[in-house]
């Protein structure tokens, strides 16, 4: 759940352990129950609903877990949730992003605060990184289910902001305003995105060396243990000395 990252490629490697497994469908649970608390129970007629639902079957989440997480916003007494930005730095100094869906926002905020004060980081005032990274969405297809000709028409004639031929996938990049909206338009042609989301996308990346690497990976993976933490964006370039 840290977005498309590098950070979620390392991550996934590491493989999942039960315990993280569940820590994922914790925060998958939480993502369709705000989407279907503030929107339409039909995934059809709510696309953050339907992608939050995408994501979580991409993560073999099983469906009586999807299903328990849309009923749950249908209880009038259930914990009202609010999506809410932190921005701090890391060891480094390299940048942070980090999305919330929290019911106790000096909760999040104190916990956040905790863990970077402890490795070498620091929780910063709102828009002290957002500055350094573009909101946008992005749309990943494999290249095995359509052409290259016909993905960037589609795109084009959807308002996509940009089209890429990546190694094994088509990116799709939208503003973030018109995510859902150009969302829905391909998927009338498209069966299945490989990934679908709404991320901080750095604007340059910082290297790291091997040891602020292993740091920085120590303070991403200590953020994703707080149950209010959803995604995190960096701007260092965990790509390097992998």
């Amino acid at each position: 759940m840290a977005g498309h990252s590098h950070w979620a490629g390392i991550k996934h490697k590491k493989g999942r352990a039960d315990k993280e497994r569940a820590k994922i469908f914790s925060k998958l649970s939480r993502e369709i129950t705000v989407a279907a608390k503030l929107g339409d129970k039909d995934p059809d007629m709510n696309p953050r609903l339907r992608t939050a639902i995408q994501a979580a079957k991409q993560a073999n989440m099983p469906k009586d877990n999807i299903s328990r997480a849309i009923s749950k916003s249908e209880m009038s007494g259930d914990k009202n949730y609010e999506s809410l930005r932190y921005e701090g730095f890391g060891p480094s100094n390299v940048a942070l992003i980090i999305e919330t869906l929290t019911d106790n926002k000096n909760r999040s905020a104190s916990s956040i605060r905790t863990v970077l004060q402890k490795k070498g980081g620091r929780l910063g005032e709102s828009g002290c990184t957002a500055h350094m990274f573009t909101n946008c969405g992005i749309l990943h297809i494999d290249k095995m289910n359509i052409k290259e000709e016909e993905i960037f028409e589609m795109a084009i004639n959807a308002g996509a902001k940009d089209c890429l031929s990546l190694d094994q996938i088509f990116e799709i990049v939208t503003e973030k305003e018109d995510f859902y909206k150009i969302k829905t338009e391909l998927e009338k042609k498209i069966n299945s995105f490989s990934y679908s989301a709404i991320e901080w996308r750095p604007m340059n990346y910082i290297d790291v060396t091997k040891d602020q690497k292993e740091q920085l990976i120590e303070v991403l993976s200590a953020l994703e243990e707080l149950d209010d933490v959803q995604t995190i964006f960096t701007n260092a370039n965990l790509k390097t000395l992998q």
